[in-house]
């Protein structure tokens, strides 16, 4: 364990000089060299600014010398050697940091500030293999420590590297030309598309046509009251995107098991109520037709995670592995606010869940993907009048945090009316039997509106409002089947449903 040298200062203020022999990371000389130059050059603080904070400095003198060139800074007052020691003075820390003479020197040690920022640069990288070695060690120690649960420290050094890890997060400009051209590759390959989407198509035709399919990088959140068919959504979504169109799709369910969803699934393509899936109550029919249409799921491109109080950094972790080695292209979590950022401290539930939604904001963008996140409503919603429109879902119903809203690209609700008229028909004597509303009340890049869909609750099942029954072959289909890994090859006869996916990704699939 490192050991403070002898004859250095102890507290917060001086680090520990070295660690088993070791000096810690750090440059006196750039770091005098940094200073001086924003003392020198007039827009010197403009361009380090966004890389240096104070704790970058090593040196406790340097250190307040900084904080009061930033005090400047952002009173936008000029920044200079009188000023500063002006500051400090003002600060009552100008004879802790070596007085007038000090601050003076500082600027003699360097002629421009022209090179000010690549210095910058290499302080910030002193500070983050600093803060590292600590961290690493704090981690060995509770690491012997054999009264600590490994499962919970290996939570807190996620979180750890997680956190230091953004602080080193900058991403240069970009001159628009190549910008510009990427736009226009993807203008391109969606003319070229017959859907004509730039996105990924989820199945439900009006849905796709407002949002041009789920757009790469975004972050999608799908909210609802309980028991108004969040998870039936997304496997309605999921089934069409990995058995239709063959999209590889991953869905982390932290509320319901993996043999859960796969029943409700079974009962979604199979169009058997789910109490006779789960009863085996069924007639020799239904088993015929559970036995013709489930050979759609297998060797469907579909991943499911079913960890309970699943945190963010397991998410980024198995989010990073399944795109790598699965080319998924569409992540799904069931749902926001069973997610945890263990390892970080917070003062409320409500910063928690702030950093998560950022989090997953972050990661689409990482990834190149879109994350689609479900999310509660809180109760406000049954509060309001007795009417269908009053009972409508809006922004500021969404739970726990405003940051969820702000993070999100796309924010929609689901809205059944039915769910609050029991009579089956609105004010306008319209049936609304199985009607459920897709509401868009949130597209960073394009229009809100409404989408009308169809529910049918015996089998959990969304569709699209004007679908029809089409005809579908009888064949027989040898499947390897690769859901959460398992290898399954069944050969059987079947009817009731096209196998045509199982070609491959080079053959139009017929939805069912």
């Amino acid at each position: 364990m490192p050991t403070p040298t002898p004859g250095r200062k102890s507290g917060k203020d001086q680090q520990m000089y070295d660690y088993g022999g070791r000096q810690l990371p750090q440059d006196k000389e750039l770091e005098a060299a940094v200073l001086g130059a924003l003392m020198l050059e007039k827009d010197a603080y403009t361009v380090v600014c966004d890389i240096l904070k104070a704790e970058c400095f090593y040196e406790p003198a340097n250190r307040k010398i900084y904080e009061a060139i930033q005090t400047l800074g952002a009173a936008q007052q000029p920044i200079d050697m009188l000023t500063v020691t002006e500051q400090l003075r003002h600060n009552g820390t100008l004879e802790e940091v070596g007085g007038p003479v000090y601050v003076a020197d500082l600027t003699s040690r360097v002629a421009s500030g022209a090179h000010v920022e690549y210095h910058s640069r290499i302080v910030a990288q002193k500070y983050l293999a600093r803060e590292l070695i600590s961290f690493a060690s704090e981690i060995e120690k509770k690491a012997f420590d054999e009264s600590n649960d490994v499962d919970d420290l290996m939570q807190e050094a996620e979180g750890r590297i997680f956190e230091i890890s953004q602080r080193n997060v900058k991403k240069d400009v970009t001159q628009i030309d190549p910008v510009i051209g990427q736009a226009i590759e993807q203008i391109q390959s969606a003319a070229n598309r017959a859907s004509g989407l730039s996105g990924l198509e989820t199945g439900f035709h009006k849905l796709d046509k407002l949002t041009s399919g789920w757009q790469n990088s975004d972050l999608i959140i799908i909210a609802a009251r309980p028991a108004v068919g969040k998870t039936a959504f997304v496997l309605s979504m999921a089934k069409n995107m990995a058995v239709n169109y063959n999209l590889p799709t991953a869905i982390f369910s932290l509320e319901m098991s993996n043999l859960q969803l796969v029943n409700r699934l079974v009962s979604n393509v199979c169009e058997l109520p789910s109490e006779k899936i789960k009863s085996g109550q069924l007639t020799p029919m239904e088993w015929d037709q559970l036995m013709a249409r489930i050979k759609h799921l297998y060797g469907a491109p579909l991943y499911i995670d079913d960890t309970p109080s699943l945190s963010i950094f397991e998410l980024r972790t198995k989010a990073r592995r399944l795109v790598r080695e699965h080319n998924v292209r569409i992540l799904i979590i069931d749902y926001l606010q069973l997610m945890n950022a263990s390892g970080m401290k917070f003062g409320s539930r409500e910063q928690e869940v702030s950093m998560i939604s950022r989090s997953l904001k972050q990661l689409a963008k990482e990834l190149n993907i879109p994350i689609i996140a479900l999310s509660q409503l809180n109760r406000s919603v049954e509060s309001r009048g007795d009417s269908k429109e009053g009972k409508r879902p809006q922004l500021s119903d969404l739970r726990e945090s405003g940051a969820i809203e702000q993070d999100a690209d796309i924010v929609c609700f689901i809205h059944r009316p039915e769910y609050y008229l029991r009579s089956g028909r609105d004010a306008q004597d319209r049936d609304i039997r199985g009607l459920a509303e897709f509401i868009v009340a949130k597209h960073r890049s394009g229009r809100v509106d409404d989408v009308e869909l169809r529910f049918k609750a015996e089998y959990a099942r969304f569709e699209n409002w004007d679908d029809g029954t089409e005809a579908v072959p009888q064949g027989f289909v040898s499947v390897e089947s690769s859901l959460n890994g398992e290898t399954v090859t069944t050969d059987t006869p079947f009817s009731g449903g096209s196998a045509d996916f199982l070609s491959g990704p080079d053959t139009a699939p017929t939805p069912f």
